[in-house]
């Protein structure tokens, strides 16, 4: 009986996330509401790749020339927040005497793109699960207070979109936030924030092959293959005009599918695993977090 009404609950919730009643935060709110009361969904396990598609099909929606726009003043904020993030973070961490492994993992999910460089990057180091667990729970936490907070602190300090999009971007860990706080700050903000979030998740590569160097036991390289099929899906829309009633129904049914998303992520955290995370890491990735999202504010204001 429980597993019916666990399917009766998430159908419902999925069926409400199709329509304009349901946007990103609250879909992440909702999501960790039902893990709150136990309600579970198999198809959760499917978040990952739902993320990836609904990034590719947003893609069709967005204007090539805007995105080079973006890109070239975003490479920049990139290049500086990475090298710097990652700099800082190994430093507390080696202060508060956190895990190691822990710790790069940590710092690599606050500098680059969260969940996808956390993945990618314990493979090369050959991470327990215990220490991927930790780090996963720490940066998702986080991601889902930015999720909610940082529209109302740009709205609070009158960010134009561009500003916004930029900032959500640099400052927020995870691609699913990252797009949700843009699409909930306004169309030109989603747009800047993905754009500039891909060309950051792309120092996944660069940073998994410097961390090889200097370990022994360095494993498999992940590369995330989604970002250059974004990147076909946007000059496809761009080279292809006749298309644009069918590439507009494609934009909106993946910013539909990454409220699904974002609903599958929030059912995936329990106060069990919180707990489990440990108070050093937390303290570790808050203080990143709130070093990066200050400096970064500022600097772009």
């Amino acid at each position: 009986m429980k597993l019916n009404r666990n399917k009766i609950i998430t159908a419902l919730i999925l069926i409400l996330c199709f329509t304009p009643l349901i946007n990103s935060s609250l879909a992440l709110f909702l999501g960790i509401l039902a893990s709150v009361f136990g309600i579970k969904s198999s198809l959760s396990k499917y978040k990952g790749q739902l993320l990836k598609i609904s990034i590719v099909l947003m893609g069709f929606g967005m204007n090539l020339e805007q995105v080079v726009s973006a890109s070239k003043s975003g490479f920049i904020y990139t290049t500086i927040s990475v090298l710097s993030v990652m700099i800082l973070g190994l430093m507390i961490g080696r202060v508060l005497k956190v895990d190691k492994n822990t710790s790069i993992l940590i710092s690599s999910g606050t500098a680059i793109c969260g969940g996808s460089a956390i993945a990618a990057v314990s493979s090369v180091i050959n991470a327990e699960d215990n220490q991927i667990s930790f780090s996963l729970i720490v940066v998702f936490v986080l991601n889902a207070i930015a999720l909610f907070i940082f529209p109302v602190i740009g709205h609070f300090f009158n960010l134009d979109q561009i500003t916004f999009g930029n900032w959500a971007a640099i400052a927020i860990h995870d691609t699913s936030s990252v797009v949700g706080a843009g699409a909930s700050y306004g169309d030109k903000a989603l747009e800047v924030a993905t754009t500039v979030k891909l060309i950051r998740a792309l120092w996944i590569i660069p940073l998994s092959l410097v961390i090889s160097l200097f370990n022994k036991n360095s494993g498999k390289i992940q590369i995330p293959w989604f970002i250059l099929i974004f990147v076909v899906a946007i000059m496809t829309s761009h080279f292809i005009p006749s298309g644009h009633s069918l590439f507009l129904k494609f934009n909106q049914l993946g910013k539909k599918g990454m409220v699904i998303a974002l609903f599958f992520i929030g059912s995936g955290l329990s106060m069990e695993n919180i707990k489990e995370a440990g108070l050093k890491s937390f303290i570790q990735g808050i203080s990143l977090w709130l070093i990066t999202g200050v400096i970064s504010l500022i600097l772009l204001t």
